[in-house]
């Protein structure tokens, strides 16, 4: 970087009026001389370089051009073969991988974790990238968050999270297993969570997360469902496994199963038997009797 000079005066450098350019100009002796060193010069003057500092200056950096010039495009070559001597000294001191635990992850799910670790036992332990490693994990669909740590001299922890199974979506044809928020969960085989809720439609996957909390917390109706149905992807009708049908309103759902709730304590509606239960006019129950 350049050397900045503080508190430097520019002295001027014109002499006197009417000086000549013989011998009569000399007044003063070399003072009047040396005053007229512009400011940036006499800036200069005051930075060491006397001739040793010169020629250690230009004697280091030709041996850094030559350097430079010889190894050329071997210089990651060299690079590589240090970090190559680092891994044989880690693996003298028996720095080396040869576990690699993984925790909070499903039977279904942990050989893709596997796989995508990407991970040998014999590596030097002190070189893995543990940020790359969490990515290739978090990349897996089953997994939602990934932690990774390294447990000297040999162990590798990989801590997961998994997605929540919420519910089997089926919409154009094709089952899928979502969670909570919707999301599909890559790699997931549908025809496995024979438990899970089937909901059904366009929308159905984002509008689950919604309704399906509010039916679990009436597990004698949830016992009954065979399937959600997204109409119009404004609400729920729900079908139940007798064949009867319950048509949820496109808002205040709560409210519309509150109603039902307590028209079953009262009739036992659900053990009754129906064809259809309209929920969609507020405060009003509509029953339509099977065989009707």
């Amino acid at each position: 970087m350049p050397a900045v000079v503080r508190g430097g005066r520019r002295q001027n450098s014109q002499g006197p009026k009417g000086a000549g350019s013989g011998g009569g100009g000399r007044s003063r002796g070399g003072s009047q001389n040396a005053s007229a060193i512009p400011g940036k010069m006499a800036a200069i003057g005051r930075i060491d370089v006397s001739p040793r500092t010169m020629i250690i200056a230009l004697a280091s950096g030709a041996v850094l051009l030559g350097v430079v010039l010889v190894t050329g495009a071997r210089a990651e070559r060299i690079g590589a073969s240090f970090s190559h001597g680092v891994d044989n000294l880690t693996a003298s001191m028996g720095l080396t991988l040869n576990r690699v635990h993984i925790t909070g992850a499903t039977a279904e799910a942990e050989p893709d974790i596997r796989r995508a670790l990407d991970l040998h036992a014999g590596q030097p332990i002190t070189s893995l990238d543990l940020d790359a490693i969490r990515d290739r994990v978090q990349a897996v669909g089953w997994v939602k968050e990934a932690r990774v740590v390294r447990l000297l001299p040999d162990t590798l922890i990989v801590e997961i999270k998994e997605h929540d199974r919420l519910a089997v979506w089926q919409e154009a044809g094709q089952i899928k297993v979502i969670d909570s928020r919707g999301q599909v969960i890559t790699g997931a085989d549908a025809r496995r969570y024979p438990n899970l809720p089937l909901v059904v439609g366009k929308g159905a996957d984002v509008a689950a997360g919604d309704i399906l909390p509010l039916l679990n917390q009436r597990p004698r109706l949830m016992g009954r469902i065979d399937a959600l149905v997204r109409v119009d992807e404004r609400r729920w009708d729900l079908r139940l496994k007798d064949g009867s049908l319950i048509q949820l309103p496109a808002t205040e759902q709560e409210a519309a199963l509150i109603r039902l709730d307590a028209l079953d304590q009262r009739e036992r509606l659900l053990d009754l038997g129906f064809a259809r239960v309209d929920l969609r006019t507020p405060d009003e129950v509509a029953v339509r009797p099977a065989g009707a």
